[in-house]
C-alpha cells in the first residue's frame, strides 16, 4: 500500500485532463469522440474515486480510460451511427478546444491515420508510451498484460508503423 494522498476529482480534470485527451484522440481519431471518452472517463472516476485504494493512481486512471474506450468500440458495433458533418463548434464552451489542445501534441495526419490502422493493443500500447509517455511498467498496468507483452506489441506497432510510413526509395 502507499502512502500517496487520493487526489480530488478536480485536481484528476485538471492535471491529467489534457493527457486523457491526447491517450483518447490517438485511440479514436476523432476530436468529438476523444471529447466524449474524456467525459466518460472523468464521469467514472468521480463514481470510482471514493473507492480507489491507494496504490499506482494513474495506472489505475489509465486502466479505466482503455476500458472506457473499449466499451464504446464494442457498443458501435452493436449499434453502428453515421458521423454527422463538422459545423461551427466555435460558441461552445470558453476552455481551450480540443484543436488548440492537440496543436501542443500534433502529429502529422499521415502517421495518425497510420496509428488508426494499427491492431488496437499494438495501438493503446505505443499510444501510452511514445504519446502520453507512460512506462512499460504503467502500461502493463493499465492494459493488464504482462511487461513483456507491453514490450512485444511496442516493438511490432512500432514496426508496424515505420512500414507504413516509410516511402519505397
Amino acid at each position: 500500500m502507499s502512502d500517496e494522498p487520493v487526489p480530488s476529482w478536480e485536481e484528476v480534470a485538471r492535471r491529467y485532463g489534457r493527457q486523457i485527451y491526447n491517450f483518447a484522440y490517438r485511440l479514436t481519431g476523432n476530436r468529438h469522440d476523444a471529447a466524449d471518452l474524456v467525459q466518460e472517463v472523468l464521469l467514472r472516476v468521480s463514481v470510482g474515486l471514493d473507492r480507489y485504494t491507494p496504490g499506482s493512481f494513474e495506472a489505475w486512471l489509465w486502466r479505466i480510460t482503455r476500458n472506457a474506450f473499449i466499451d464504446e468500440v464494442r457498443r458501435r458495433q452493436r449499434r453502428p451511427t453515421v458521423e454527422l458533418v463538422d459545423g461551427d463548434w466555435s460558441m461552445v464552451g470558453a476552455a481551450p478546444s480540443p484543436d488548440e489542445v492537440l496543436a501542443q501534441v500534433r502529429l502529422s495526419d499521415d502517421v495518425q491515420a497510420a496509428l488508426l490502422k494499427l491492431p488496437l493493443d499494438f495501438r493503446e500500447c505505443v499510444v501510452m508510451c511514445d504519446v502520453v509517455g507512460l512506462s512499460y511498467e504503467e502500461i502493463a498496468a493499465a492494459a493488464d498484460v504482462p511487461v513483456g507483452t507491453v514490450r512485444s506489441r511496442i516493438h511490432r506497432g512500432r514496426r508496424q508503423l515505420r512500414e507504413m510510413l516509410t516511402w519505397p526509395v
